[in-house]
């Protein structure tokens, strides 16, 4: 991704064969190659990688060491285990910048070098395809090129010259990628074309400098990504002038997905992966398929997952989250394109080797080979004290066939607990009484439907009644609203002044961004407002409307004195 702590967008395929009369001042070295590797077209290679992962988090850390963002530090047995849960690729993001000796020759460090060979050859072991890079030093220095040219310039020609020296002898199943989501606004950069142009010369003196070192790097795959991995037409087009330009078939081009701005934030009511984020996905894709892949140039989908996930992995709906998912691996694989997720820890854990969230790895895993099922939502809401009924509920079947339903790994009965009736499944009023007898808050059953290929999905019967949010003062800076949620979940806050207009950040739109601005605690029962939200709110009278699944709509109002804040709900729970 593009900022610090987070993971801050792509398609593959391939080209032609290893042949190396396209470098004929690297004949003799490319006789060794072919002798020790076998050859392998690009359009295979990039096949081979499917599925990858990125070790986020680690060595691209900006700090002291590995350790300085948070994760612990590598070890064999992680990367033995990433490759035991089906991944046949490893993107091993590296920061150089604190490692990086003084000009004019830039020298690196020989211990941290020592130990980016050591994962390296880790993964290696463990018939994992690898990707190393230069990574945030694209915004930590390369981005000042423009006033910084001749050092810029030659620390990025120096890195580059002590890295393919020191793997100049791997096997091709490494490959180098020249830089991480390049871009040169953090120095100052506006002008788009003087942009690209100084792209462009980054990218030829990569290839330049790696191919001319000799052995095994005159044959091996380079990864070349677009300005700031963005899949925009313009961005890909400049890319695709700079491969025609090297004329070198051993080339792969590289972008980044974090999906459909509005939902992968939650903001402006796209709480719901709808036709929206969808066909993002698929102009996305064509657009890289067509710019590419079918101009004989490979693409890896370098990272994707969803932006939100920079807050909280609950910033999207988990049957929502799902959804996009199942759909992107989908379509990715009709594409062609080896995607590798972003992981910078918040989803295979680094030490207990568990994932955080089974769902989402499933549903991953399965759209490595097919598609899943899904449904039109995973929450079954039942009211207190309204009468119980049946629960209708849309199915995505993709081609499969539902085959059984189960809760708590007893079997549900076909014509009884539920019905099939073409693409709809229909919970009974029975079974939902039965389940939600104890009359407890919150989810009182799973039931998992089961098909015939795929992941399972789950429904989360919910029993709940109205939230109850209620009177409180704070300031600016630490405001919370005191909440009773009664087993409801918040999808969406939006703003208002009574006068007119939207109140807070990004004004063009009522409904604030999840987590960025608002944020809900079921286990404090609280939900807070941040200084982000107040930053851009004006002293007065502010209308708050809270939106939660189950379709209640809360109405609550704020008063903005200075720093002073003071909350009113319109909904009181009786003493």
């Amino acid at each position: 991704m593009i900022n610090l702590n987070k993971k801050s967008l792509c398609s593959l395929a391939l080209i032609a064969v290893l042949f190396l009369s396209l470098f004929p001042s690297f004949a003799s070295a490319a006789k060794n190659e072919h002798s020790r590797s076998p050859k392998k077209n690009p359009q295979a290679y990039v096949h081979d990688m499917q599925p990858g992962w990125n070790l986020g988090n680690s060595l691209d850390a900006v700090g002291a060491d590995e350790t300085a963002w948070g994760n612990p530090r590598i070890t064999k047995a992680l990367i033995n285990q990433i490759a035991a849960q089906g991944y046949k690729s490893i993107r091993i993001p590296v920061t150089w910048n604190n490692h990086i000796g003084i000009g004019p020759n830039y020298t690196i460090d020989a211990a941290y070098m020592d130990r980016v060979q050591e994962v390296v050859d880790w993964a290696l072991k463990a018939d994992l395809y690898v990707m190393i890079n230069v990574h945030h030093d694209s915004w930590l220095w390369i981005s000042h090129m423009e006033n910084n040219r001749n050092e810029v310039v030659a620390k990025y020609n120096a890195v580059w010259t002590q890295v393919a020296h020191r793997f100049r002898n791997h096997s091709n199943k490494l490959m180098f990628e020249s830089v991480n989501e390049p871009r040169f606004s953090d120095g100052g950069t506006t002008d788009e074309t003087k942009a690209f142009q100084m792209l462009d010369e980054l990218h030829v003196s990569f290839h330049q400098i790696v191919r001319g070192s000799g052995a095994r790097n005159a044959t091996r795959p380079l990864v070349l990504s677009t300005l700031e991995a963005s899949p925009t037409q313009e961005r890909m087009n400049e890319l695709y002038n700079t491969m025609k330009k090297l004329n070198d078939s051993n080339l792969i081009a590289t972008v980044h997905y974090y999906g459909f701005w509005p939902f992968s934030v939650n903001i402006a009511g796209y709480t719901r992966f709808e036709t929206d984020t969808r066909n993002d996905i698929d102009q996305t894709f064509n657009n890289v398929y067509n710019t590419f892949i079918a101009r004989g140039i490979p693409v890896i989908l370098g990272e994707y997952g969803l932006l939100g996930f920079d807050q909280s992995t609950g910033v999207i709906e988990q049957g929502e989250k799902l959804k996009f998912f199942e759909y992107l691996t989908y379509y990715l694989k009709q594409k062609n394109i080896t995607h590798m997720l972003w992981d910078n820890g918040q989803h295979f854990k680094r030490t207990s080797f568990t994932w955080s969230d089974p769902e989402l790895y499933n549903i991953m895993k399965a759209g490595w080979s097919g598609r899943s099922s899904t449904a039109d939502t995973d929450l079954v809401f039942v009211k207190k004290g309204a009468a119980i009924q049946n629960k209708s509920i849309p199915l995505n079947l993709n081609g499969h066939t539902l085959t059984e339903v189960r809760t708590n790994g007893q079997l549900l009965i076909a014509g009884q607990d539920y019905t099939l009736n073409g693409d709809a499944i229909t919970f009974t009023s029975s079974l939902l009484s039965r389940l939600t007898s104890s009359g407890q808050f919150g989810v009182n059953a799973v039931l998992t439907a089961k098909f015939n290929r795929g992941a399972d999905w789950n429904f989360r019967v919910i029993f709940h009644d109205k939230p109850e949010l209620r009177n409180t003062q704070g300031t600016t800076d630490s405001f919370s609203i005191p909440t009773t949620f009664n087993g409801d979940q918040l999808a969406t806050m939006e703003a208002v002044y009574p006068t007119g207009g939207n109140a807070g950040p990004q004004d063009w739109t009522s409904f604030k961004e999840f987590e960025y601005t608002f944020s809900p605690s079921y286990s404090t029962g609280e939900i807070k407002l941040k200084p982000t939200f107040f930053n851009e709110v004006r002293d007065g009278e502010v209308i708050l409307k809270f939106h939660f699944w189950s379709g209640e709509v809360i109405t609550y109002n704020l008063t903005k004195s200075g720093s002073s804040v003071t909350g009113n709900a319109s909904w009181e729970h009786p003493l």
